[in-house]
């Protein structure tokens, strides 16, 4: 019985989210077009300071039209959801306890490290979109935002390090295996890799797709193992990009940006530890995995080798440049996301 309330929990935040989502979403829009909060110029050199050639072919013009800062939704509705029914829990528990899902030994940290990762892309995007002097139109530079994200990883580190006293990683199929001192470091690289596949953030519907399948993997995991309140967090968050999918899907009415994805990425670290499953989100993040790879893979063969491995990085504008629609490489990615998350999940369960 308590199980069955427990998934019904679940379920009712993902719905919920969607739907706050759904009826936000073209309040946000109207204001960020009225505001004409989208890039002034489009960007035209890699982080190599090469040129761009496919992306501009491609992207160029929508870039320009287009807003972004889409990403504030995705990690407000959670936010806010999980403060209003901790509320509503402690003025009528009767009703509404069974529907917290704001607990400290299982979401502060998470909802912690999303809303800092947030806040730090937020200011990136409006940097980008109004900013003036050096930063006009280019927002923070990338060692600003991988200093942000490592701080966070530091944090995070040293609290399940100190805090929690976590000094294990569970292998599957294998147990667990004791890291010590080791878990810190290996925390902030987990955090900074994932990260790196921010860079997915490419085309239309792609990230909020592919992000969608990764917190519903995890919602799923998190609710096997009884974290219900983790799994309720994974649905919301799943529920609110499911709701920006929906208007994401080309022609996009607006982009996630920075604010988005460092929300997203730091967020779904943060909670594949507390679920002591990281090993298993190079799997079930697959896409972002082989999105980050084709990056660095490029930018290694570039130098060393003083050639390309693909006529574009990341991979999906590779897709883009050899005359695939860029619907084509979404679903297709898409669909490589979902077998890889089930498969993931599997692995994590069985073992």
């Amino acid at each position: 019985m308590v199980e069955t309330i427990s998934f019904i929990k679940i379920l009712t935040h993902g719905a919920i989210a969607f739907i706050v989502g759904i009826a936000l979403t073209p309040i946000l829009t109207h204001y960020l077009f009225k505001y004409k909060l989208w890039k002034k110029t489009s960007r035209n050199k890699s982080v190599d300071g090469g040129a761009m050639p496919v992306f501009e072919k491609f992207h160029s013009d929508t870039e320009t039209k287009t807003p972004r800062l889409g990403g504030i939704l995705i990690w407000i509705i959670p936010t806010i959801m999980a403060i209003l029914f901790f509320i509503l829990s402690e003025m009528d528990g009767a009703i509404f306890n069974k529907l917290n899902f704001l607990s400290r030994s299982q979401t502060w940290l998470p909802l912690f490290a999303m809303v800092s990762a947030a806040i730090v892309g937020l200011i990136d995007d409006l940097l980008t979109v109004r900013g003036k002097g050096e930063y006009s139109g280019k927002g923070l530079s990338l060692k600003y935002r991988i200093g942000s994200v490592f701080l966070i990883g530091l944090i995070g580190a040293l609290w399940f390090y100190f805090k929690l006293d976590w000094r294990t990683l569970h292998v599957p199929g294998l147990g667990d295996i004791v890291m010590n001192f080791w878990y810190i470091p290996f925390f902030i690289i987990a955090m900074l890799a994932v990260y790196s596949g921010g860079v997915i953030d490419g085309l239309d519907g792609l990230a909020g797709g592919s992000f969608a399948t990764i917190f519903g993997a995890y919602a799923v995991i998190a609710g096997f193992q009884g974290q219900y309140d983790i799994a309720a967090l994974c649905a919301a968050v799943a529920g609110t990009v499911l709701a920006f999918l929906w208007f994401n899907i080309p022609p996009a009415r607006f982009y996630m940006g920075e604010s988005g994805t460092m929300a997203l990425c730091i967020g779904i670290t943060v909670i594949a530890f507390l679920t002591d499953s990281v090993l298993v989100l190079p799997i079930i993040a697959i896409v972002l995995v082989v999105e980050s790879g084709s990056v660095i893979l490029q930018q290694l063969s570039k130098k060393f080798r003083k050639k390309k491995i693909f006529i574009a990085s990341p991979i999906h504008y590779h897709f883009e440049a050899k005359g695939w629609p860029h619907y084509k490489v979404t679903m297709r990615f898409w669909v490589i996301g979902i077998i890889a998350a089930v498969i993931g999940v599997a692995v994590r369960l069985l073992g």
